[in-house]
């Protein structure tokens, strides 16, 4: 049908209107810290058919591939049965998903009597089971980190509310109270969205909001590809590592070749090392919106709406077997380590194309840090997710103490941390000083936090990277710096593993180092006035900046 071109910016601004309020609410309902102050959960509109329309800007490796994970639901269940009352769940990583720890929820949305889309949300919850809290570092297979839900449909009505599915997910973990309350805040996020669609329906008529979401992906597709064509045609190559595989100390590689032909890309992970016995492998939809997280953000302007539209013009080929794409039943749980080093290679291999448009290595590490306690109350499980220093550009500085590109989690705040939890103490959290790259624009800093332990008994669980390899420069910058991880006891300092698990007792105290970003261009390119500023802000120390800035010799 023909679209009023009012009505469809009305419309279309509505529907991603929706999707945003659907983050807000799912954030604001939530129970866990990771939650509720870290913001790791997503939400997202999609069509009747379950292609993605509108999202909440919040973690992009959450929505890269939303509607992508709703279609192992489409194939194992005819759309056009599905009542009011009924509803999707999944988050098996071999049917679709991407680590158990995050859930999906589908909820269809109905508008006179029509099925006109599905109001979307996905967390990452706390617990779902799983050899040890929060977080199976000794994982080996999927099994063992958690509750596994393939593609299932359930109802609101029988399931839920003292039904079957609730009292199963509440008896399979270990924090209840903010796990089921982080589900009731999915559930709660996706009947907003359904209203504010039901909403629209009602007052532009159905038929006209089903074709504005059709036309608002297209649009999508039309500036991606208008965005690829602006690409030199050509095969471009990259190539980056995580540390290890969490066992040995070898680096495990990912290889990504780049085909822009047109107004198409073809990104191609072939050569990349072959999937690992620990949990650093990723499955395939997030390997996919690693890269697409890539392609837009390079390629693309910030304005763009990240729907079905962008996966369009965009071939991504993930040879089975890869530690990018594992067989069943590796584990996955520490999957952002690897889909990292996709996005660093794939933008390095974007670099040689388009060299203005792309950032240098950050940090670019989820560093997980998991630290529990049985009490005689039952358990007490406390996670966040650290990012560090952001890669530097052709035009800015990184970010400093940032969550990274993929994450994006927001600071958990110390008060939020006291208030909910008795067995440690937040000491330090600061940046930290000379952790940067160096270049025409510098990389961002890393920081330090660090956590006295209380009680006997507790755990500290990890899985993180760039604990030997720093971030990696462009165009004659210099590296950011490595991570680490550390228990001081007694006197005595305890270096960890990037993934590891250690019983702690009370008077430890666990410190977490994040690393910096890399630099962009030649130091010696540098303005002296930001040097300065470094150097008056405490983020660079004398001794550093005059052996990496060789202008400063004529000023101080």
């Amino acid at each position: 049908m023909a679209l009023n071109p009012i009505d469809y910016a009305v419309i279309s601004q509505g529907i991603l209107a929706a999707a945003r309020e659907m983050g807000s609410k799912l954030v604001r309902s939530a129970y866990s810290t990771i939650l509720r102050e870290a913001r790791d959960g997503s939400a997202a509109i999609l069509d009747r058919m379950g292609e993605t329309v509108a999202q909440a800007e919040l973690i992009p490796m959450q929505l890269g591939t939303i509607g992508s994970i709703f279609q192992a639901c489409a194939r194992e269940y005819d759309l056009e049965a599905v009542t009011e009352d009924e509803f999707f769940v999944i988050n098996d990583p071999y049917s679709g998903g991407q680590h158990l720890q995050d859930v999906f929820f589908f909820h269809p949305i109905f508008a006179g009597g029509r099925r006109v889309g599905f109001a979307a949300s996905v967390a990452h919850h706390l617990d779902v089971g799983g050899g040890s809290p929060g977080l199976s570092v000794m994982a080996r297979d999927v099994h063992s980190e958690g509750l596994i839900i393939p593609p299932t449909k359930f109802s609101m009505s029988r399931d839920w509310n003292g039904g079957a599915l609730e009292r199963l997910l509440r008896a399979n973990v270990r924090a209840p109270l903010q796990t089921m309350g982080d589900f009731e805040a999915q559930i709660a996020a996706n009947a907003i969205g359904g209203q504010r669609i039901r909403e629209l329906c009602a007052k532009y008529g159905t038929e006209t909001v089903e074709a504005v979401m059709a036309e608002f992906q297209t649009y999508t597709e039309r500036r991606t590809r208008a965005g690829i064509a602006a690409v030199p045609d050509g095969v471009y190559t990259g190539e980056d590592a995580i540390d290890d595989d969490g066992i040995g100390t070898e680096p495990v590689y990912v290889r990504s070749r780049v085909t822009v032909k047109g107004d198409s890309i073809t990104v191609d992970y072939t050569g990349t090392d072959p999937q690992v016995r620990t949990n650093l492998n990723a499955p395939l939809a997030s390997a996919i919106s690693a890269t697409l997280s890539c392609v837009k953000s390079a390629l693309t302007s910030p304005d763009l709406p990240f729907n079905a539209g962008l996966l369009r013009p965009v071939e991504v080929i993930v040879p089975e077997g890869t530690i990018l794409n594992p067989r069943y039943p590796a584990p996955v749980r520490a999957r952002m380590e690897v889909c990292y080093r996709a996005f660093n290679a794939t933008m390095k291999a974007l670099s040689k194309a388009v060299p203005d448009q792309v950032i240098a290595g950050g940090f670019d590490t989820t560093t997980v840090a998991c630290l529990s306690w049985l009490s005689p109350s039952g358990y007490s499980v406390y996670l966040e997710i650290f990012g560090g220093g952001y890669g530097a550009s052709s035009t800015a500085n990184g970010c400093d103490a940032v969550d990274t590109p993929l994450a994006n989690c927001a600071n958990t705040p110390v008060e939020a941390i006291d208030q909910d939890y008795t067995f440690f103490r937040v000491e330090e959290y600061a940046l930290t000083v000379d952790s940067y790259g160096h270049g025409e624009h510098r990389g961002g800093t890393g920081f330090v936090k660090a956590f006295r332990i209380l009680e006997t008994g507790a755990t500290v669980a990890l899985y993180a990277d760039h604990f030997t390899r720093p971030a990696d420069p462009l165009f004659g910058g210099t590296p950011g710096t490595t991570g680490a991880c550390e228990i001081h006891r007694d006197g005595e300092v305890i270096p960890l593993g990037s993934k590891d698990m250690r019983e702690l007792v009370a008077g430890d105290l666990v410190v977490f180092r994040l690393g910096g970003g890399a630099g962009y261009g030649s130091p010696e390119k540098r303005r002296v006035p930001e040097i300065e500023a470094d150097l008056a802000d405490g983020l660079l120390t004398e001794d550093a900046a005059r052996s990496a800035y060789p202008q400063l010799a004529g000023v101080r």
